[in-house]
């Protein structure tokens, strides 16, 4: 929470430099205009920087160096028609070894099922799979798609005001998700409610309260040169048709400004800002959305195990818990779960609910539990109950605990390791994708140091034009 505290005064100091820039450089001359108007992109950039850091702190925690290979299919979700298109075959499917790529490139490429203008876009449905699944359902090759065929899907995009926990479900297969939205959209189901006002502070670069589109395609702009920057190791031309696919380019732009009538309109901008973009994003809609991508996911995962019942089953419930995690045995689990709860009670979609909401909370949680573990007293049910309560301020049910501490106390003591625990936990929040032994800064050490970084480039600029 201190963390929070900073980086909201953090903002509060950027806004205010923004106000103040005209009393330091004013004048109505030609060239106050453009020291104004350099200024404004430099908010834009600087704010973009660390919304950008804190949305890839933890979309990159996850990101190491990955090769294509295979992977289990679960089978979760049912087939359901894509959207009629010109099959086009898969370009540049890489071999073993040709070019590396992070984990959420990776999985992105291998979800992925439509292309348009050269670079490859996500469907709603697709979103879905990529993150209650292993692998996709139906593996086909990309599909072009026309024009007109974008266009009628965005036509038929609702807009923000009328959010729904069932917005990806409703589309299904009408829209597209870029690659940096996608990286956008995961971040959001790990953040906890009390981030959701920060990261919308930093997209609001004017400090009005409302976002709009040009605030919003900083972010773009942001990962996009965290990828130039990052380079990549492999054959040349498949490293550029790899940057096609991903970002729509094969070489850097020379414009390093987001251009929003560069930018191809996707699912996520029309629903933010309409048809035309000039509609602008309010927080209540914005905490809306997010609130609703979160509980969309939990209610098709919930759904896929209760089989249109009220509850899912204790052992379900640990199933659900140690996928995506690095767990080898997972059947010893399972085992203990039928063996010390024999009578199955099942655990309720608001119980399942506000578990995930405290594993959005999972870094505060491990400091009140680290607390015990410096005493040296012993973890029970009463004491996780209470951390957890102080941590976030979320009431977990008794028997939700009890199920807890039965997955996980393996040698049978009524004691928790908060170790083991929060390991493969952090697994479970990051869908697999977190590299051990990596550490990050704080969000509020990032925010510092990238508002900094592109406020300097952006004056070294200036003073160059002068």
């Amino acid at each position: 929470m201190a963390a929070f505290r900073r980086v909201a005064a953090l903002a509060g100091k950027l806004n205010l430099w923004t106000a103040a820039r005209t009393e330091l450089f004013g004048g109505q001359t030609a060239s106050g205009g453009r020291t104004r108007k350099c200024l404004a992109v430099g908010m834009c950039l600087a704010t973009g920087g660390a919304v950008a850091a804190y949305f890839y702190n933890d979309t990159w925690s996850g990101r190491g160096r990955k090769r294509m290979g295979s992977h289990e299919n679960n089978g979760l979700l049912p087939s359901i028609p894509t959207v009629i298109a010109k099959e086009k075959a898969r370009p540049f499917d890489f071999e073993e070894g040709d070019v590396y790529m992070s984990s959420h490139e990776h999985r992105f490429r291998m979800f992925s099922s439509v292309e348009y203008d050269g670079q490859l876009y996500m469907t709603p449905q697709n979103f879905i799979e990529s993150v209650t699944m292993s692998e996709p359902k139906n593996k086909r090759p990309w599909r072009s798609l026309a024009k007109q065929e974008l266009e009628k899907m965005l036509v038929e995009t609702p807009p923000v005001w009328r959010g729904s926990s069932k917005l990806f479900r409703n589309l299904r297969e009408r829209g597209v998700v870029s690659y940096t939205e996608y990286l956008f959209l995961l971040c959001i189901l790990t953040k906890p409610h009390a981030g959701f006002k920060i990261a919308f502070n930093m997209f609001d670069a004017d400090g009005n309260q409302m976002v709009d589109k040009r605030e919003f395609l900083v972010l773009q702009e942001i990962f996009r040169k965290k990828n130039e920057k990052r380079g990549r190791k492999g054959d040349a031309e498949k490293s550029a048709q790899l940057s096609m696919q991903l970002y729509g380019y094969q070489v850097a732009p020379m414009n390093s400004r987001a251009d929003e009538s560069s930018t191809i309109d996707t699912t996520l901008l029309v629903h933010f800002f309409g048809k035309k973009g000039k509609a602008e994003l309010t927080f209540d809609d914005f905490y809306r959305f997010m609130d609703n991508l979160q509980t969309e996911m939990l209610e098709i995962e919930f759904l896929t195990y209760s089989k249109g019942m009220t509850t899912i089953s204790e052992e379900d419930f640990a199933k659900i818990l140690l996928r995506f995690t690095n767990v080898e045995n997972i059947s010893a689990y399972l085992e203990n779960v039928r063996h010390c709860i024999p009578d199955e009670k099942g655990i309720t979609f608001d119980e399942f609910r506000s578990f995930f909401q405290f594993l959005n909370n999972l870094e505060d949680f491990a400091i009140a539990m680290q607390m015990y573990n410096f005493a040296s007293r012993s973890i029970g049910q009463d004491e996780f109950a209470r951390a957890v309560y102080v941590a976030t301020g979320l009431k977990l049910t008794r028997h939700l605990v009890h199920t807890i501490f039965k997955i996980f106390d393996v040698d049978h003591d009524d004691q928790l390791s908060y170790k083991e625990f929060i390991g493969i936990m952090k697994d479970r929040l990051h869908r697999g994708a977190r590299v051990k032994g990596r550490h990050h800064s704080s969000f509020s050490g990032c925010v510092r140091s990238g508002a900094r970084r592109q406020v300097k480039q952006l004056w070294r600029k200036y003073k160059e034009k002068m």
